[in-house]
């Protein structure tokens, strides 16, 4: 949990007993590689920080094709918004892509806490304003930019991601083929 805080105190500051609080709203839960965080279909139930490992969020077309929306690694928070916040059932899944720990948090309990803590309304605010951030970033790569463009604002931006994740995930994730993720992985 000292992690938690951390990550909390670099948005705002917590007293000890804010803190205590705070950590009563979360449950730990390990995940093995492989395993499922989420799967489509399923009802969402919380969103999730993740204490350590990675994870692939992807959707499945009609065609079954696989689209990947986003890695996600430790110090991130991940869930299907679209679905937790409307009590929906997801659209895309969540796999772990090696041995992970996550702390869960239900969305009364995320809006019981921004309630009556206003600093935890303002960190919730700022970390959902840098991933919306992140995703329009990224729809603006992917519908602007040429492969080697979006292969070098990828490593640029995540260059721990790149040693972690597969090749083919993340030619996956840019749009591109693994051939042509391999001639541009060797000429960076």
């Amino acid at each position: 949990m000292n992690e938690l805080r951390k990550h909390i105190e670099e948005v705002t500051p917590l007293t000890d007993e804010e803190f205590d609080y705070i950590k009563t709203f979360f449950t730990e839960k390990k995940v093995k590689r492989h395993q499922y965080l989420l799967q489509d279909g399923d009802k969402v139930s919380s969103e999730y920080w993740i204490i350590k490992g990675i994870f692939r969020a992807f959707y499945i077309d009609k065609e079954g094709k696989e689209h990947i929306v986003q890695f996600a690694l430790e110090n991130w928070w991940l869930s299907d918004y679209n679905a937790f916040f409307n009590e929906k059932e997801s659209d895309i899944n969540i796999v772990c892509m090696e041995d992970a720990e996550v702390l869960c948090l239900t969305l009364s309990g995320r809006e019981k806490i921004a309630s009556e803590l206003h600093k935890m309304e303002h960190f919730f605010r700022m970390k959902l304003t840098k991933g919306y951030s992140a995703q329009q970033r990224r729809i603006i790569s992917l519908l602007s930019n040429n492969p080697k463009k979006r292969y070098e604002e990828f490593a640029s931006l995540y260059p721990n991601i790149m040693q972690k994740i597969p090749k083919k995930y993340i030619a996956e994730y840019l749009g591109v083929s693994r051939e042509t993720l391999s001639r541009l992985y060797s000429n960076h």
